[in-house]
């Protein structure tokens, strides 16, 4: 899914960004490296169902060498570290985009998010193979993730900053949104704090 044909005849190149340098801080601890019921981390079953649809995937962590890094690098997952990580998720994405300049687009996912089936993350990825320029996932009416962002968003994600992440981008180019409609809580359940694990499994 890494390359797929577009409507003028070119390839497009769609990297996947991992956001996984965020601090936890609601959760209490290293939420990312959190087990879930069969004990895979939460970030490592993340990037396991981006690999599984076929993303070449680049994580931005908070260091390469400790935390949830080195599990996903075994993976086979590239990894970006963020200097910037202190001043939100918005330097977190920029900070992806810089580190994957070849990509023609993007797919953000959050590695808080481990319940994304692989199906879901495909299909996102098949609309912006089609042409969409921001292509979203919907469920039960609700906009879920990963978003997907064509190249001609480069600029603009280079620039964010602070805590909003793409929320800023989604709002001013709400037009531009192709919806995915899916059958797949998945790609609205987060793990925040320790009793959303839990709840999240069922």
């Amino acid at each position: 899914m890494s390359e797929a044909a577009v409507g003028d005849g070119g390839a497009r190149r769609l990297c996947a960004l991992l956001l996984a340098a965020g601090a936890g801080r609601r959760f209490g601890a290293d939420k990312l490296s959190a087990p879930l019921a069969d004990g895979t981390p939460v970030a490592v079953a993340a990037a396991r169902s981006l690999l599984a649809a076929g993303c070449e995937t680049l994580a931005v962590v908070r260091c390469a060498q400790t935390g949830i890094g080195p599990e996903l690098a075994r993976l086979g997952v590239r990894l970006a570290a963020c200097t910037d990580v202190r001043l939100g998720m918005g330097h977190s994405l920029a900070c992806g985009v810089r580190a994957s300049a070849d990509a023609t687009g993007w797919l953000v996912a959050l590695a808080d998010m481990p319940y994304v089936q692989p199906a879901s993350i495909a299909a996102v990825a098949a609309a912006l193979a089609a042409g969409a320029p921001i292509a979203a996932p919907r469920c039960a009416g609700r906009r879920g993730h990963p978003v997907g962002f064509a190249a001609g968003f480069r600029a603009q994600l280079l620039a964010l900053r602070g805590d909003q992440g793409a929320r800023g981008l989604l709002r001013t180019h709400a037009d531009r949104i192709v919806s995915v409609n899916l059958d797949d809580p998945g790609i609205l359940q987060d793990v925040d704090v320790p009793g959303d694990l839990p709840s999240a499994t069922g």
